[in-house]
């Protein structure tokens, strides 16, 4: 909303949403959509522009992958990527395999949104975790990070992808500060998640 007509509705509604999400009275997610209706309620936001606010290609990609993961744990895909990856690493530690499926992550989430790609890659984790006898929490909380480090791409994640047009960004300019984001990402997902949540 430019500021402009409406600024203070606007501004106003978007303070009850931080309060409401500050406070926990709501989940998140109905926090937002109160607020989405207040903001075409109040005349701020127009339905039409609602509307066309609104990435459709992000709610169906995630859509469609929810099912593509539950099909990774029915078929066995799953484990059989766990020991593909397994075989590639040999018996070098549960560091290594943490690392091979934190870099796995980050990769595949600069392609498709990141959302999607943990959905896609916690099976994965979990039939690792399985295979080596280990706690699965240091794995699904390094895959969380690793999840997150989705900055080098504009179709990485939600935000990225909306923010492209408006902000008139080309497709390298994410490199530059995803780049390093990225490693940290990863060195915070191998070496210090470890220690929080141990194999």
């Amino acid at each position: 909303v430019p500021l402009g007509k409406g600024a203070k509705r606007a501004m106003a509604i978007l303070a009850a949403m931080v309060l409401l999400l500050a406070t926990g009275l709501v989940p998140p997610a109905v926090a937002a959509l109160l607020a989405a209706c207040a903001l075409v309620l109040s005349r701020t936001v127009s339905v039409t522009q609602a509307y066309h606010s609104i990435s459709w290609t992000t709610v169906v990609l995630i859509a469609g992958m929810i099912p593509l993961s539950t099909a990774f744990i029915e078929t066995g895909t799953a484990d059989l990527v766990a020991g593909w990856l397994l075989a590639l690493i040999g018996d070098s530690g549960p560091h290594v395999a943490l690392l091979a499926l934190v870099v796995l992550t980050v990769v595949l989430g600069q392609l498709i949104s990141n959302t999607a790609t943990v959905l896609i890659v916690a099976p994965i984790a979990v039939s690792i975790a399985a295979t080596l006898g280990l706690s699965v929490q240091p794995f699904m909380m390094a895959l969380t990070v690793a999840g997150a480090a989705s900055f080098l791409t504009p179709i990485a994640t939600p935000a990225n992808l909306m923010v492209f047009e408006p902000g008139g960004y080309r497709f390298g300019d994410y490199w530059k500060l995803g780049l390093p984001l990225a490693v940290l990402f990863i060195v915070v997902a191998v070496l210090y998640v470890p220690l929080i949540w141990r194999f």
